[in-house]
């Protein structure tokens, strides 16, 4: 059966629908159900796709390679909205031509909505332009159920309070008909005065206390429910993969984890409750107003339809318009969050003011389409406002002739007129209702998205025991950040358990993509990385990297002490411990030198401590793992050529008996290395010890010379 997917570009540019076709080999392309290409991939080499600004173009490299792109075949043309999903296509065409074996497209994570055509977010079987806000519903009530007999309680106490103030009505009416208007003909002492008043004073004073006791709870309710929702997300963005992390900001994720929930919260602890409460409010006072009279309560809800129907109206633009306003205030959080990070590089280039200007613009967008929201609401909602108490006017009108008449009492309309505070009230809040859905169902999408990402990385079912006692193996490894652009083609490799692998190559050759993979921190597309025989993917992933030590380029340290920076790589180790390895690698020496030794706190990132302090703490936190697979990315890269021997020493101790894997671009550096590997261009080009690969004066030979070159040219 055929492998089939679409494109929508001809190729004079034009919209069309169309669809690319493989089987047996061959290609097929159709345009209006038209075939107008016909390509067999024999004597191809890859299909690779060749992105423009705002399209692309499906091209077929052939076997004995290309030199420009006139040499390549152009299959077929596309829109960015296609990309995804042509690379499926080409991965399956190049496992075809690798391999010679046949494999299913998998669009799965490429579903499109019927109703708008927007791609799902990952992990998500709802559009979220599109959504139903049952679905919403649904969900939300799932996430407050822990916490729903508490708010039902709460509820009720806001009934009883609600319930207790609408005798206020009916006293009043008592006390117009029965005292002030039928006591002027029948001479009624005060003292029944009294006693209504001091009625309506005691309901006044129970309903404000129940009102204050059902507020304490709701508080308590909310910060527990707003504790455990941010611990859910944030659990949630903790075990979400590499790559998934790397698709959204710093300010997205911190604005899902602060914002978003604090959002939700209030929504559901707050309108959740008054929602009951103005439910079964605007019914029992119905039901009253009904039995005062049916003629005055049909002029009060005369209006009610055509409001629902403006809200229902308007609801579809709304959240929308909520929805951008997201977006700008989570790119606001992003551009905050990097200047804070960032806050050295500003000043050694001086760029305050750029950054000033930068973020001006983006809280200008901000303010300019919060502001825009907010006058939106602020001329519908008093528009609805004053057509859902147009009522009000008939029913005074109305009443008011029917009172002149004796129809009516004084009495019963003033208690009438009175009650529809009660009844105009759940009106009013259903009427500002869009505005708090617009908010928090944006908010509700965007944590959904964050819950519902599949993970690129997971654990199997059925997990192995992580055993690293054996060699490390790379059979046909292929990877790509992108599927279709592969970074890895072709990794064969066995590394010998207890051996030294050096990873030799030009900037962006794939060296530090070797080393995630064998961390996984993402897995391969084809292929397979065994360790003793397993393939790790069948490892449980914290147990497996828990016998994996890491030195990275990039050094990292928390906000907090020097001691505690070194123990995160074994919160149980004695302090003892930690300061042997801080001595193995060279450390205890500054350490001991600084205001308060090993409880020296060291800022943001360690900005207070220097690059090779830094890389000293990050190595002592390595050899503290007693890691079983040790990975040195230009682990003495920031060393002054002292240290750096001191350093060497110190992993010429650490590394054995253990399989290391090592990058370095001071080639000097690997001299302790069992073996080097150079990669170039993705693929394994030379594997050999130094002095063989010196000897084959290839890849490794130049690099070495390029090297000599520089330094000769530095000093002088």
């Amino acid at each position: 059966m055929a492998e089939r997917v679409t494109y929508d570009l001809t190729a004079d540019g034009r919209l069309c629908p169309c669809s690319l076709s493989f089987e047996d080999g061959v290609i097929t392309a159709t345009e209006d159900e038209r075939v107008v290409l016909t390509f067999d991939c024999a004597g191809t080499k890859e299909l690779t796709l060749r992105v423009y600004v705002g399209c692309g173009q499906l091209e077929a490299v052939p076997a004995d390679g290309a030199a420009d792109m006139s040499d390549c075949t152009v299959i077929c043309r596309f829109s960015m909205s296609k990309t995804e999903e042509l690379g499926e296509f080409v991965k399956v065409v190049n496992h075809y031509l690798s391999t010679g074996e046949r494999t299913k497209l998998s669009l799965s994570d490429l579903k499109v909505c019927p109703k708008c055509g927007r791609r799902y977010a990952r992990g998500m079987d709802v559009c979220l332009f599109c959504v139903d806000k049952g679905y919403l519903a649904k969900r939300t009530v799932s996430l407050a159920k822990p916490y729903m007999k508490q708010l039902l309680f709460t509820a009720v106490l806001v009934t009883m309070a609600s319930a207790a103030s609408t005798l206020v009505p009916v006293l009043n009416g008592q006390l117009v008909d029965k005292y002030f208007y039928g006591g002027l003909k029948s001479g009624v002492s005060a003292k029944g005065v009294w006693l209504t008043v001091a009625a309506i004073c005691a309901t006044q004073i129970f309903s404000q206390a129940v009102r204050i006791i059902s507020q304490r709870r709701s508080n308590k309710i909310s910060c527990g429910f707003a504790a455990d929702m941010r611990a859910m997300v944030y659990d949630k963005i903790q075990r979400l993969s590499l790559s998934s992390m790397s698709r959204k900001t710093a300010g997205d994720l911190m604005k899902r984890v602060t914002r978003d929930t604090q959002l939700v919260r209030s929504f559901i602890t707050e309108q959740g409750i008054y929602a009951m409460e103005k439910l079964i409010m605007f019914v029992a006072v119905f039901i009253i107003l009904v039995n005062i009279s049916p003629l005055l309560t049909f002029l009060v809800v005369i209006p009610v339809p055509l409001v629902a129907f403006l809200i229902s109206r308007f609801w579809k633009y709304i959240h929308v318009r909520y929805e951008k306003q997201w977006r700008v205030d989570s790119r606001s959080n992003s551009v905050l969050h990097d200047i804070v990070r960032g806050i050295r590089v500003v000043k050694t280039f001086g760029s305050e003011e750029r950054e000033i200007a930068k973020f001006d613009k983006t809280c200008a967008e901000l303010a300019d389409i919060s502001t825009r929201n907010e006058h939106l609401w602020a001329v519908t909602f008093p528009f609805l406002t004053f057509l859902m108490g147009i009522g009000e006017f008939f029913v005074l009108f109305v009443g008011g002739k029917l009172a002149v008449e004796g129809k009516m009492t004084a009495g019963e309309l003033l208690e009438f007129t009175l009650f529809l505070t009660y009844i105009y009230q759940p009106l009013r809040w259903l009427s500002s209702l869009p505005r708090r859905l617009g908010e928090v169902q944006t908010s509700l999408l965007k944590i959904f998205e964050v819950m519902d990402e599949q993970q690129d990385v997971r654990d199997s079912e059925s997990a192995k025991p992580c055993d690293l006692d054996g060699d490390v193996v790379f059979d046909n490894v292929r990877f790509g950040y992108k599927p279709y652009e592969p970074v890895l083609r072709d990794i064969n490799l066995t590394v010998k358990q207890g051996e030294m692998i050096g990873l030799v190559g030009h900037s962006g050759a794939g060296k530090s993509t070797l080393i995630n993979l064998v961390m996984r921190l993402y897995d391969v597309d084809e292929g397979c990385i065994s360790v003793n025989g397993t393939d790790i993917r069948d490892m449980a992933q914290s147990e497996y990297r828990e016998k994996i030590g890491v030195v990275f380029q990039e050094t990292f340290l928390f906000a907090g002490t020097i001691y505690d920076n070194i123990a995160y790589a074994r919160p149980t180790a004695t302090p003892a411990e930690v300061i042997a390895a801080a001595k193995a690698a060279n450390a205890h020496d500054f350490i001991m030198k600084t205001t308060d030794g090993y409880n020296t706190v060291v800022g943001e990132n360690g900005h207070n401590l220097s690059g090779g302090e830094r890389q000293r703490v990050s190595i002592a936190r390595a050899i503290l793992r007693n890691p079983e697979i040790l990975i040195l990315d230009e682990a003495t890269s920031a060393l002054d050529p002292e240290t750096e021997a001191a350093i060497q020493d110190a992993l010429s101790r650490l590394i054995k008996g253990r399989t290391t894997f090592a990058i370095a671009h001071r080639l000097a550096t690997l001299k302790n290395a069992d073996r080097l590997v150079v990669i170039e261009k993705g693929r394994i080009a030379e594997i050999g010890t130094h002095r063989e690969l010196l000897l084959r004066d290839g890849i490794y030979a130049g690099l070495i010379k390029a090297q000599r070159q520089t330094s000769k040219f530095t000093q002088s």
